[in-house]
């Protein structure tokens, strides 16, 4: 543990008790992980309850939010898996609205990174993994299964392509989660790391005071940059999201 003047990067991702729980013996305590989720969830549903209450013909800034979130996810979706698709679109909508803001107020200091956690990220993975396994087969039976057997191929080269078909399709919720999680993970390091080096300079004296300005217009740059992943990271879940249920829509493509 650092000690009370050291700056530990890694602190900042502890998850910490805020009411302790036990059930059955199992640790069900309410942590800051819990409360920040529960955050999210209600300032989006705000944002949006606010933005679609009264349609104006100008929009205001939450109508645009509302308008605008609505056309980017319905148009991703649909370029991906077709009109068939959106009957998924809440679905898709709500993952793409948590995966952001989780990130995005993950930048805002004091509070808590929810997608820097990998129980997180591996979660939301693999509820998107069973609802392509579950609408598949319900909708499509063992037809579902045709998506480990490309079609034209060889039937000697079959059974190795269903193999690494097979390999790829588990594959998806660990990658899915591990690029979220890690991004999240490494740029919140490197902010904290840049923070702790501008913050000695100042604090070693006159002459690294000086220098100090060159590492906070990093910090500056950084934030900036962290911006931009935290939109994109959403983004990348949710068009692959799109990407994978086009498997339980269209299992024959």
């Amino acid at each position: 543990m650092a000690e009370p003047h050291e700056i530990d990067p890694i602190h900042q991702f502890h998850i910490d008790r805020i009411i302790p729980l036990h059930f059955l013996g199992t640790d069900v305590s309410f942590t800051n992980a819990a409360f920040f989720m529960l955050v999210i969830v209600a300032l989006a549903s705000l944002v949006l309850l606010a933005g679609t209450r009264n349609h104006s013909l100008v929009p205001g800034r939450l109508q645009s939010i509302a308008e605008v979130s609505y056309e980017f996810i319905a148009s991703t979706l649909q370029l991906s898996s077709g009109r068939d698709g959106m009957r998924f679109f809440p679905f898709v909508f709500s993952i793409f609205m948590f995966v952001f803001l989780a990130n995005l107020i993950g930048l805002v200091p004091y509070t808590f990174t929810v997608t820097s956690q990998i129980a997180v990220t591996f979660g939301l993975a693999m509820i998107v993994i069973g609802t392509v396994v579950i609408y598949g087969l319900i909708k499509h039976g063992t037809h579902f299964l045709g998506i480990f057997a490309p079609s034209g191929v060889s039937p000697l080269l079959l059974p190795f392509m269903i193999m690494i078909e097979v390999i790829s399709f588990i594959s998806r919720p660990i990658s899915l989660s591990i690029r979220l999680f890690a991004n999240m993970l490494a740029g919140h390091i490197t902010l904290k790391v840049m923070g702790g080096f501008v913050a000695g300079l100042l604090g070693a004296g006159s002459v690294y005071a000086l220098v100090a300005p060159l590492p906070l217009a990093m910090v500056v740059i950084f934030t900036a940059f962290e911006l931009l992943v935290a939109f994109l990271q959403a983004y990348v879940f949710t068009i692959l999201t799109c990407v994978y249920l086009n498997d339980a829509v269209h299992p024959g493509h």
